[in-house]
């Protein structure tokens, strides 16, 4: 299916910019590109209160942000930005986590883990965990009572996001009540079909993913590592029930694909959606009618965990 007449139109619109290809750009010129597509979202819903934390990871210092729609909210997601591991921010990733937010009635803390190159791998997987503890510490104070936990994130978000679940898993906390992994990054196996299709090479292609791999992770020979590639888990059972994104024109269709077969293959339920005319980054480009579709998804997928969570709260009370 070709791609959509608002991706199109926006794919033209970003063309007429002046900015060099992601592949032949320093980290810090695509730095700053990102920034000015984020800032196309524009401001995001007004939260009840808003809250920054500064917290001890295994080497370094992460920053939360705490977005709190409502005086009681419904659960708390913790969201990883995407960015390949070298971009992207809190600031940039705010207006959706706000949406989110507002439309699931949750409180969503964003995480700035620290980026590669000067941080490379495993700094984001330690800081995502550690940010995840604490939140799993202080869920009460965020919500005001012991809401439900679940991990969300797009792209390089969303293998950090299907990391945590394998450690919280292994690492005995904190409970996860679900995963939201959004056209995530799951292994590095750059010759897949969505990797060498040439309709796929639009907002990401084969080429960036190289370079965002490059400078994340150089050694090659680790990238199979299951912090680095979840797809390479050995064991995906126990884990929470997962909602899985992904878009028809993307190199990393395949294996985000290939994650949720593997989960549904280990029993953990599953709701996968394949969105049709689609690029990468679809769920962040709010302007496009597919974030829409993705949102709706997403949303009815946490508010439906909400009550399965509470129904079994009072099963057991």
């Amino acid at each position: 299916m070709a791609l959509d007449t608002a991706t199109v139109r926006l794919l033209e619109q970003l063309a007429e910019g002046d900015s060099k290809p992601l592949a032949e750009s320093t980290p810090e010129e695509a730095r700053a590109s990102m920034a000015m597509i984020a800032e196309l979202a524009g401001p995001g819903p007004k939260m009840d209160r808003v809250e920054e934390r500064t917290i001890e990871g295994r080497d370094g210092k992460a920053t939360l942000r705490i977005l709190v729609p409502i005086k009681d909210p419904r659960g708390v997601i913790v969201y990883y930005h995407g960015g390949g591991w070298v971009l992207g921010s809190i600031d940039e990733s705010d207006t959706v986590a706000r949406k989110l937010a507002e439309r699931t009635s949750c409180a969503v803390v964003l995480v700035d883990y620290r980026l590669a190159p000067e941080h490379r791998y495993p700094t984001a997987v330690d800081d995502s965990y550690a940010a995840l503890e604490w939140v799993g510490e202080h869920l009460a104070d965020i919500a005001g009572h012991e809401a439900p936990l679940i991990v969300a994130g797009g792209s390089a978000g969303g293998n950090l996001a299907a990391v945590m679940a394998v450690r919280a898993r292994d690492r005995g906390g904190p409970h996860l009540a679900l995963q939201v992994l959004i056209y995530p990054a799951t292994d590095a196996d750059f010759d897949r079909p969505s990797y060498t299709a040439p309709e796929n090479q639009v907002l990401l292609t084969r080429e960036e993913m190289i370079w965002f791999w490059d400078h994340y992770l150089p050694d090659a020979s680790r990238r199979t590592e299951p912090d680095a590639s979840p797809l390479h888990t050995e064991d995906l059972s126990g884990l929470p029930p997962a909602v899985v994104l992904t878009a028809e024109h993307d190199v990393l269709r395949d294996e985000g694909e290939a994650y949720a077969k593997r989960l549904e293959q280990a029993n953990v339920t599953t709701d996968h959606k394949r969105y049709t005319g689609q690029v990468h980054g679809f769920f962040d480009l709010l302007m496009l009618p597919g974030s829409e579709l993705g949102f709706q998804q997403v949303v009815k997928a946490v508010k439906a965990c909400i009550v399965r969570v509470r129904k079994g709260q009072l099963a057991r009370s």
